[in-house]
Parts: C-alpha cells; structure tokens; sequence
C-alpha cells in the first residue's frame, strides 16, 4: 500500500485545532540513441584536377550512407520484465501494477490483507492480455518476503524489476507517540524496503541487471507535523536508496527513489472544501496527484531503455511542493 501525505495533513491540521471535519497516460521517452564515429580518411593522394571535387564528394557521400546503415533502430522496451510490486492492491500500488502489466510485463501482485482487491488487479492485468498472479504476505516479515521472490521465481524464472511500496501510517504528535506506533511504520516501510530489496538483488546479481524503486514521500525530504515515525521511515528510504544505488551499481542494478506529494485517494474524495482548500494551498500547480501520474514515472524508471543511466536518483512528483 502506498500513501500520500493528504491524509497525514489533514490529522496534522486536526491535531493543531485549526481545522474540525465530518464525518489514476504514460509517456513515451525517447530512447538514447548511440552516436556512429566517422572515421576519418586521408585526402593526401588525390590530385589536384577538374574533378577533384566530384571525387571529394562522392567520398562524403558515401561516408553518409555508412552511417545511415549502421545507425541502430530504436530498440523497444524490455520485454516481459517480471515485476514484483509491494502494497498492490490499491492507490499507487495498484495504478504501478496495472501500468507495468499492461506494458507486458509479469508482474506479482503483493497484498498484505486485500486479497479480493489484489486479485481484482490480477484479472485487470490479464483482460489486457498480460500475466499477473497475487500473492498475500507480510514484507516486514523475513519469511514472507523469501517466500514471495521464490514464488515469482518459480513461476517466471527471475525477478527483473522491484518496486517497494508497502506502507503504513500511524500518525500523532511525538509527544503522544508510543513505541509501538513507531516501531510499526519503522518495521514495514524501512525495514520491509530492505528486505524485499535484499531478497530481490540476489537474483539480480546474478544475471548482472535489474532495476529497484522505492516508493518514499515529500514527508521524508522535508518532514511532515505529527509524522515523526512515517517521516523518519521514508527519509530512511530515501538514504538507503543512494547507498544501495552505489554498492549494487557494479553489477548493473539501478535503484532509485520516488517521492509523491498529495495523490488522489479515497480519503481526498471526502474532504470537504475548505480542508481541501488548505491542503493545496500548498501546492503551486493547485491540484492533487493522480496514482497514474506516479505510475507513469515509476514505468518509466523500470522498463524505460532512457532510464538506464539513472541510479541513486530521488524524482519528486508533487505539484511543485519541493523546489
């Protein structure tokens, strides 16, 4: 499951007293392109006469079409990558596996307690004729998560691409926070990010290629009132993301972060105006996200041949909040 930070500020403004409440395409990159060196000719030999310029320039001509020859064609992208996708089952989670399914990949839908919703997701990935199974576990859980790559292994053979987003939030003030609420959102959304990601890189390093993104937040860049446990979590992931990105770079395994702002969810569906209103003040482009949008950036950094140079890498997408 993944989160944005509407619902956290909306408690920040509730525990502040200032407010009282009632009761999801994708673009297209262009690829890199790889540059066709001319090599050079020496011009010493030919002699001064009257069609010493016809032979020049049937010379560049030729030169010209070598290199229309050997230019590359755009090459597409990867095809069937088996993706794990943590928290799937709705929100972002969700909006990552349909795009990265119907991109035709593979791609293994994780739950924790959603199972009617992650198989939803599942059928949608296959109407669109791609492949998808759910499988229910705990990714703060070191057996849950071993027995989640092995069930993608067993049934695709590897694991190509990693997308943590399991999360949790248990807001309130640090003042009144317990133990047990930080540890809860320390245990799944850090510690669950490093053992899926441990879990993932193993068979990763194998075959020399994959790629990880992390779902993190805003939250974790600038903090975030009465979210001192989520916001620790998530600026974890954001250090943990740059240091992975540099010990598994040797092996051709990019990791890289992603940080939403406020994305539409069924919470922002309810707020009534002026909560509304107060929440994207904040935000210079004046509106929510979409889990679509986030999706496309995150297809873009798992699948995207153009994304292939890019590791270590925190890529906001907020409406302009961070800047």
């Amino acid at each position: 499951m993944a989160f944005s930070a509407t619902g956290s500020a909306l408690r920040a403004l509730k525990s502040e007293g200032r407010i009282t409440t009632p009761e999801n395409k994708i673009c297209n990159f262009l690829q890199p392109f790889r540059l066709i060196q001319l090599q050079p000719r020496n011009y010493s030999s030919l002699q001064c006469r009257s069609n010493s310029k016809n032979s020049i320039s049937s010379i560049v001509n030729a030169q010209a079409i070598t290199v229309e020859q050997a230019a590359p064609q755009v090459t597409s992208k990867t095809e069937a990558a088996v993706v794990i996708v943590t928290g799937a089952s709705r929100g972002i989670g969700k909006a990552i596996s349909l795009a990265l399914g119907k991109a035709g990949c593979k791609v293994l839908v994780n739950y924790a307690r959603s199972s009617k919703e992650a198989e939803e997701v599942c059928k949608e990935i296959e109407a669109c004729g791609g492949q998808a199974l759910s499988f229910g576990g705990d990714v703060s859980k070191e057996a849950d998560v071993e027995a989640m790559i092995k069930t993608a292994v067993d049934a695709w053979g590897t694991v190509d691409v990693l997308i943590n987003n399991a999360g949790i939030t248990r807001d309130g003030l640090l003042m009144r926070m317990t133990t047990k609420q930080w540890q809860e959102v320390i245990d799944l959304n850090l510690t669950g990010v490093y053992l899926c990601t441990q879990a993932a890189a193993k068979i990763m390093m194998k075959k020399k290629k994959g790629k990880i993104i992390n779902i993190a937040s805003v939250v974790g860049l600038v903090g975030n009132f009465g979210q001192a446990n989520y916001s620790a979590a998530k600026a974890g992931v954001i250090g943990l993301t740059k240091t992975v990105a540099k010990e598994y770079a040797s092996r051709n395994i990019n990791v890289n972060a992603v940080a939403p702002g406020f994305i539409a969810s069924d919470m922002t569906a309810k707020l009534g105006d002026d909560i509304e209103k107060k929440i994207l003040g904040q935000v210079p482009l004046g509106r929510y996200g979409q889990p679509e949008e986030v999706a496309g950036l995150v297809e873009f950094l798992a699948i995207n041949p153009a994304a292939n140079y890019m590791t270590g890498q925190v890529l906001t997408i907020d409406g302009g909040m961070v800047m």
